[in-house]
């Protein structure tokens, strides 16, 4: 589970970060046959990170560790 918050600067930095997060944990999955679960936010403050952390708009990452128990019961019912 990739956990982590992004969060958007003066520059459009983080765009190319939110990118390279993205395609460095499909390369880790790609390369391990371990399936990753991406729990980064892309925001754009602190307050707005916070409430989607749990705060008002549910929990990512909770969200992200229940998907990852899914997978897991869903490989053990395939046998992979």
């Amino acid at each position: 589970i990739a956990l982590g918050a992004i969060i958007k600067g003066d520059t459009s930095h983080d765009e190319l970060i939110a990118s390279e997060c993205i395609s460095g944990l499909a390369r880790v999955q790609m390369d391990t046959g371990i399936p990753v679960c991406l729990g980064v936010l892309t925001v754009n403050n602190t307050q707005e990170a916070f409430e989607r952390a749990g705060v008002k708009e549910g929990n990512r990452g909770a969200d992200a560790a229940l998907v990852a128990v899914e997978m897991v019961s869903l490989l053990s019912i395939i046998g992979s």
